[in-house]
This record gives structure tokens, C-alpha cells and sequence, in this order.
């Protein structure tokens, strides 16, 4: 699998990066060797990025993280995992989505400087791991006071100690991502967008992708396939449903997949990368299967005339701009 730089960084991370919710109970079960098994097959198909957080299973996550990755050359692969919620006794910032968390602890939001300190290290506990490549700020818009100050501080202290070796955003709104690279005193290395440059939503196409590739940020993809409806033979379970004009939008797109001969999926994990300020994408998977099938779309040739169709229909922005 391709190798590609990451920002300012100086990582270097494989095009396909593995998203560990799923393998955390997100909307359903997965047993631990599942999970293991699926983050196994990952690193035999060549990826090295994966991407965790402590709120992803109340932090079920991170331990199976550890458990599949631990032992591997630490130098072969790039960890990512989020602050701005700890897990604790009592936590009431619960989420409904997790279908296995643990009995008696849960979320509560805290971005302040001691509690993404604290984040950090019961994180690295938890995965039994030495070190955590990208440190992101989970959700900066929930206190983005404190999440732009205090918790920026803490990560640019970690990155100077070595503790880390880039700071960044986890965030699913591309405005916020756009305000924080604007405003706050630190630029992130790179910023790990859900669900805002997909073949069903372009919002992070007119501000925060050329703010991001001027300032030499890179972004990394995640959401490609909007929760289900463009991956193939997925339901989209716990998702809302799409908007009107999402479904229309999503019909148009099936119909020129079909006319040109271009397996939907494969288009929509490979129209993000495409753009330049885009390097690599992350995924979610449930099982060795659904990995295999995902890593397989990076090959799938897809016509230039098929990208001139969706321009032309107006489904994608037009790549020179």
C-alpha cells in the first residue's frame, strides 16, 4: 500500500488508514477476537495508520488497539488517539451508540490543560503502548474556548517534549476546523475531518480545504462512505436517514456508477484523495472482510470521463478549482 507524507509532521502513513469505533461495539457487538482479527488483517494488507479514542467504547477501543498492535515495529505504523474526554466513574457525557460499553464508568467532557495531561497518559496505560504518534482534539466545538487554549497548550507541549510527533483535530464540522486554523496560536499538523468532503457532502471544499493545503496542513478523510449508503452491501444502522436531497443526489451518483462501470464504493473512497490537501483516508470496519474489501477499492480503475460526468452533473466540485 502506498506510503504518503502527513502534513508538516514528518510521519509518513499508509493512504488507508483503519478507524477503530467500529471495533469498539459502535451500533453493534463485535467480539475481541473480531476486532483483532479485522485490525490483523488491516496490517496484512499494508495498512499503518490507525486511528482510536478514549470515548470509543468508554475506552474498549484503545485496550483492543493495544492488545492487536502491541509487539509490532513501532516504527512501522502511525497511532492516532483524541483528548477532551475522560473516562471515569460516573461520567454522564454518555452515548447511546456504544453497544457494549462498561459497566459503571463514561464520558465526562474536560478540555483543560490537567485533564488532556491526564487523557494522554491514561491512554498510553490503557493501550500498553510507549507512544502515541498524532494526538488530536476531539470535538473542539463542544468548548472551543478551552479546546483552542488550554488543551492546544498541552498538545504543543507534548509535541515539544517528543511525547508526541503531531497535534491535531478530530472534528466533524469543516467551519469549526476552518476557525481554529485561523484563530488559534498553534497551527495543528493535520486535522481528521468526518464526513465533510464525500461524493454527499462537499462542506469542507469552499474554506477549510484550501486554507488547510495553503497552510500546509494535510487532512485526513474519514466518513467517505456518509454512514453506509455509498459502501456496498452496508446498512447505515444508527445513522440518521438522508435528507431529500441527499437521496437524489445519491441516486444520480448510482446511475453514472452504473453508466460508466464504476463500482460506487471504490469511487467514493478514492474521490477524497484526490484532493491535495487529502493524503490519506481512514476507514471503519467490523471485520477481516470488510477491510479486505475496503483496501481493494484503492485499485479499482475509475475513468476519468466518470469524474467529467459527476462535474458536469454537478455531484462533485470541479477539481480544477
Amino acid at each position: 500500500m502506498r506510503s504518503v507524507e502527513l502534513g508538516r509532521s514528518g510521519l509518513r502513513v499508509s493512504e488507508l488508514g483503519l478507524g477503530l469505533a467500529s471495533l469498539a461495539g459502535m451500533f453493534a457487538v463485535v467480539p475481541e477476537d473480531q476486532a483483532v482479527a479485522t485490525i490483523d488483517r488491516a496490517w496484512e494488507l499494508g495498512v499503518r495508520l490507525f486511528d482510536t479514542a478514549p470515548v470509543y467504547g468508554y475506552g474498549l477501543s484503545e485496550q483492543r488497539a493495544g492488545t492487536a498492535l502491541r509487539g509490532r515495529p513501532r516504527d512501522e505504523y502511525v497511532l492516532c488517539t483524541k483528548v477532551g474526554r475522560l473516562i471515569e466513574p460516573g461520567g454522564q457525557d454518555l452515548q447511546p451508540i456504544w453497544a457494549e460499553p462498561p459497566i459503571g464508568v463514561g464520558p465526562r467532557l474536560d478540555y483543560s490543560y490537567g485533564a488532556v495531561m491526564r487523557s494522554f497518559e491514561e491512554s498510553l496505560e490503557r493501550m500498553g503502548i510507549d507512544r502515541i504518534d498524532v494526538l488530536h482534539i476531539h470535538d473542539p466545538e463542544l468548548d472551543f474556548a478551552t479546546a483552542s487554549t488550554a488543551a492546544l497548550q498541552a498538545l504543543v507541549e507534548l509535541r515539544d517534549r517528543g511525547a508526541i510527533r503531531a497535534l491535531s483535530l478530530g472534528i466533524n464540522h469543516a467551519d469549526v476546523a476552518a476557525r481554529f486554523l485561523r484563530e488559534a496560536s498553534t497551527t495543528p499538523d493535520c486535522v481528521l475531518l468526518a464526513g465533510r468532503y464525500s461524493l454527499l457532502d462537499h462542506t469542507a471544499a469552499d474554506e477549510l480545504l484550501p486554507l488547510a493545503h495553503q497552510l500546509g496542513v494535510s487532512i485526513i478523510g474519514a466518513g467517505v462512505f456518509q454512514g453506509g449508503p455509498l459502501a456496498a452491501a452496508r446498512s447505515s444502522v444508527g445513522y440518521p436517514p438522508l435528507t431529500p436531497e441527499a437521496a437524489a443526489r445519491l441516486d444520480q451518483l448510482r446511475t453514472i456508477s452504473d453508466r460508466y462501470g464504476v463500482h460506487l464504493p471504490a469511487a467514493a473512497l478514492q474521490f477524497p484523495l484526490m484532493h491535495p490537501a487529502i493524503p490519506t483516508v481512514v476507514v471503519g470496519a467490523r471485520t477481516p472482510t470488510e477491510i479486505t474489501e475496503v483496501a481493494a477499492y484503492l485499485d479499482h480503475t475509475i475513468p476519468p470521463a466518470y469524474w467529467r460526468a459527476l462535474e458536469q452533473a454537478g455531484l462533485i466540485p470541479l477539481r480544477s478549482a
